[in-house]
């Protein structure tokens, strides 16, 4: 007899069946015992009415693995609206030991709780609602995929162990690498450029590094990154069309395709058009300090009580909770973006629900201005690090432009979570290295 997943019980109605899952919960009512088998797809609910049949499930906690047979039978209060009766039950793997967490229940994911939380991820993570958030991930990540490779992109891989600072700075973990200093990758972000020379759009979606000293909602060591490039663009402006395009595209799919998933973790509601609204970090300045009396128009980067206040008001006015905040300051680049006019840089933040998804700059593509620029930023055009980087540009690299953000926050913001921690399966941050 072949096995039958959860998700097609129901098609088998009136037949004998065979089913394997996990042991998730079991309860007795009026004299029946009532278990759950949790499996890939979803929940069976199980009545079970031999002495002989419950008596096999004496002590056993949930974990224990099953193999039931039993007729499948509709039944609209039961999850997928069926259920299995006059069962045979045979347990193939025994699990004694009382769980640490009750998985049959909603996990807190309130602050203090969160150490707990991610202390038994093992097992917690069997919780349905637990299981549904990366569920949601992997098909975030599969409609990312399935949108790149239909706008003619190659997906790429990239070095983790390099040998300098893709992005500068001292934020990096650094270790020896057979007596030589490397460090883990910040980004792809030198590599994606060379591979512009060969293959015109790139894409990479990978791991990347940050030895940040913050302990916030905001921020981990390891976050897991989607990384795109693309070459001959006109101008900056088509990098921002393409941005949006694929977020307006992957996002409204996973709300039309998932909704009872999103729904079931109370997701807020979808707010979002295909042109997102586009306001210089200036007007952004300007209507805050209109609307709040305070002035930020010194910050050289807007705050995070901006971001939060011009999505909600974007959300409001233009029917868009996704929004470009343009003419970033040429004092916030890095050596690779390309300058603008009167001091800003060829460049913008993508903000959704609240905090900063993307910076998504055009690219200075010419060698003699990206060697001046890397020298003015304190980098030496001749460091093994980056002199294969170098050699691209004085080789030939079409205008280009691209982004990189975090499949994590991203997630976390679409399904309304508080803290991106809850979108990662293991999460890495300053206090934490297991499990």
């Amino acid at each position: 007899m072949e096995r039958v997943l959860a998700r097609d019980l129901k098609k088998h109605s009136g037949s004998k069946v065979m089913v394997e899952g996990w042991l998730h919960k079991k309860r007795l009512l009026g004299g029946l015992t009532f278990i759950n088998i949790r499996d890939r797809s979803g929940l069976i609910q199980a009545v079970v009415k031999d002495k002989n049949e419950v008596e096999k499930l004496r002590g056993l906690q949930s974990g224990t693995i099953l193999r039931i047979t039993g007729l499948a039978t509709e039944e609209p209060r039961a999850p997928g609206q069926a259920e299995l009766h006059d069962v045979n039950i045979e347990v193939l793997v025994a699990v004694s030991e009382e769980p640490p967490i009750e998985i049959d229940k909603p996990l807190s994911h309130k602050s203090d709780n969160l150490d707990t939380l991610f202390d038994y991820r093992a097992i917690g993570l069997r919780n349905i609602d637990e299981a549904t958030i990366f569920k949601l991930r992997s098909e975030l990540l599969r409609y990312i995929r399935d949108f790149l490779y239909q706008e003619d992109f190659v997906e790429i891989n990239t070095p983790k162990l390099v040998a300098g600072a893709a992005e500068g700075g001292a934020e990096v973990f650094k270790l020896d690498y057979f007596g030589k200093e490397a460090t883990l990758a910040q980004s792809p972000q030198l590599y994606k450029q060379i591979m512009v020379g060969v293959f015109e759009r790139v894409f990479e979606i990978a791991p990347a590094f940050r030895a940040e000293l913050s302990a916030t909602t905001r921020h981990v060591s390891e976050v897991t990154m989607l990384d795109v490039e693309l070459g001959f663009i006109k101008d900056h402006s088509e990098v921002l069309d393409f941005i949006q395009k694929l977020v307006f595209t992957v996002i409204s799919r996973l709300y039309k395709e998932h909704e009872c998933d999103l729904k079931s973790l109370k997701a807020p509601e979808l707010a979002l058009k295909a042109d997102f609204p586009r306001y210089s970090m200036k007007q952004i300045h300007e209507m805050y300090q209109k609307e709040t009396g305070k002035d930020t128009s010194k910050e050289v980067d807007l705050t995070p009580d901006e971001e939060k206040w011009i999505c909600e008001y974007s959300r409001k006015n233009d029917g868009c909770e996704a929004v470009f905040a343009t003419g970033l300051p040429e004092s916030k680049m890095k050596f690779y973006h390309m300058k603008g006019e009167e001091g800003t840089a060829r460049s913008a933040d993508l903000l959704f629900r609240g905090v900063e998804i993307a910076t998504v700059p055009q690219r200075e593509h010419r060698y003699k201005e990206l060697v001046e620029q890397m020298k003015k930023a304190g980098i030496d055009p001749d460091n093994p690090g980056f002199s294969a980087y170098v050699s691209a540009f004085k080789h030939g690299l079409p205008p280009h432009g691209g982004f990189g953000f975090g499949i994590d926050r991203l997630t976390e913001k679409i399904i309304g979570l508080d803290n991106v921690k809850e979108a990662i399966l293991f999460p890495r941050d300053i206090n934490r290295l297991t499990p």
